[in-house]
């Protein structure tokens, strides 16, 4: 039989510590508010290298005495800013990558304004991409570089890898949106075109405002992301290290930004609806996105509990590409976590750091016998150059935006060797010549006749 004073004492005691531990998160309460509103992120050394519309490519500074020869280029996603693969020194995939020694760059995309409305996928991938591809490229002076795409960023690597093979040496797709046959979880079935059409979104709103995307992800598990994390944070309040980590996250949360309304529009009906990249249907700016095409070493990393790319919608991708190199890591985590938890650190990233290097030369500080020499044709003489068994003009059309060494030989092919040669060309001939798009060529023409 229970001793009704004895019970009457335990809860008095219970109201003595809640009354306590009240009192003392009271007292901590503005220490703590001051530590989430001014907590810092994206702390690693960097540089602007190369800024185009409202983007930046980042390089960070090297953490090792020598680097692998092959840098990496970090491809993040549209919608949310890339700091969240920075977000402090114990638990940052870039920190992790230069530790390891490799030699990192990474693309933010800035916010598009309603002048950028327009920006469809094909400008992102085609233009933006590749834009800090060549610069990355000339840089390492490397023909092709590793490339590490993460959620969005990774099914425009994907398309990149497709368009431009020949300048990516590895690629690594990270929690990255490539499948939707019907298992791509909870967004895929609330973008089915049946209940979700993209160009009412846009026609409200031109770009997609950060806070219309945020309600979405938040109610794909309401009770967490609205109730349960501020009860943990209530019960942790104590604990300095805890507030920080969570201060960056909820930082992170609420910087999103606005997705350009046509590539918005292009996402949902082409990658989601259509499932286009999968069934190797997709083309940008009337170039066929050809999957066949990705013959280089490609490593999936995904999370086993992801709930907005499940594995479903990334594993399948390995099976109808072309390489003959591929791997898989799956990981117990979630889509953050595997960028951001203390364990990825410890499990899963030493795993892709090892799986890089042994693509990108073996041995740290390695010279690879096939590395180009890093001077170019303009940095010689015709005759240097010449002697040496350079053949400048391909390097002279690759002085234009958006002509790769691939597109330069395509249109040497058709017997456009030089600049002034294309500027005096037709685009709809040449466009029947070489198979490039008409509007592409209209591009490099005018950037030509502007020389």
């Amino acid at each position: 039989m229970n001793n009704p004073f004895a019970t009457a004492l335990t809860m008095q005691r219970q109201a003595w510590e809640a009354t306590a531990d009240l009192a003392e998160k009271t007292r901590i309460a503005p220490d703590r508010t001051d530590t989430v509103e001014n907590v810092d992120v994206g702390q690693t050394p960097s540089e602007v290298v190369y800024e185009e519309n409202k983007l930046e490519l980042l390089h960070y500074e090297p953490m090792t005495e020598e680097q692998y020869d092959i840098p990496i280029l970090i491809v993040y996603a549209l919608i949310n800013k890339p700091y969240i693969l920075d977000l402090q020194p114990d638990r940052s995939v870039v920190q992790t990558l230069l530790e390891a020694g490799f030699d990192v760059y990474l693309i933010d995309w800035g916010e598009p304004s309603t002048l950028d409305r327009s920006l469809s996928i094909d400008d992102y991938v085609t233009r933006y991409i590749d834009n800090c591809v060549d610069v990355v490229r000339e840089r390492s002076g490397r023909d092709s570089i590793n490339i590490l795409g993460y959620c969005m960023g990774g099914t425009m690597s994907a398309m990149y890898a497709s368009l431009y093979p020949d300048k990516v040496e590895n690629l690594a797709l990270m929690a990255s949106g490539l499948c939707f046959a019907g298992d791509g979880g909870v967004l895929e079935l609330w973008g089915g075109e049946e209940y979700y059409d993209p160009e009412v979104v846009t026609e409200t709103f031109d770009n997609v405002p950060a806070g219309f995307l945020d309600v979405g992800f938040a109610l794909m598990d309401p009770v967490a992301n609205n109730v349960t994390k501020y009860v943990r944070f209530y019960d942790n309040m104590a604990d300095e290290d805890f507030v920080e980590n969570f201060a960056r996250m909820e930082r992170w949360l609420d910087e999103g930004i606005d997705m350009a309304g046509a590539a918005y529009e292009e996402f949902i009906r082409d990658v989601y609806q259509d499932n286009k990249l999968y069934e190797n249907d997709l083309t940008l700016d009337g170039d066929h996105v050809d999957i066949s095409n990705i013959d280089m070493p490609v490593l999936q990393i995904v999370a086993e509990y992801d709930h907005l790319i499940p594995p479903a919608a990334s594993k399948p991708f390995n099976d109808v590409i072309a390489s003959e190199d591929t791997d898989i890591l799956e990981f117990a985590t979630g889509h953050i976590g595997m960028s951001v938890s203390s364990r990825s650190h410890e499990e899963l990233w030493p795993q892709v750091c090892a799986w890089f290097a042994e693509r990108s030369n073996g041995t740290e500080g390695e010279t690879d016998s096939e590395t180009p020499d890093p001077t170019t044709p303009d940095e010689m003489t015709v005759d240097e150059a010449a002697a040496s068994g350079i053949d400048t003009e391909p390097a002279d059309l690759t002085e234009l935006r958006g002509v790769g060494q691939a597109y330069a030989e395509t249109l040497t092919a058709a017997g456009i060797e030089t600049i002034d040669q294309l500027a005096t060309a037709d685009a709809a001939d040449l466009a029947t010549e070489t198979d490039i798009s008409p509007s592409r060529l209209e591009d490099w023409i005018e950037q030509a006749r502007e020389r």
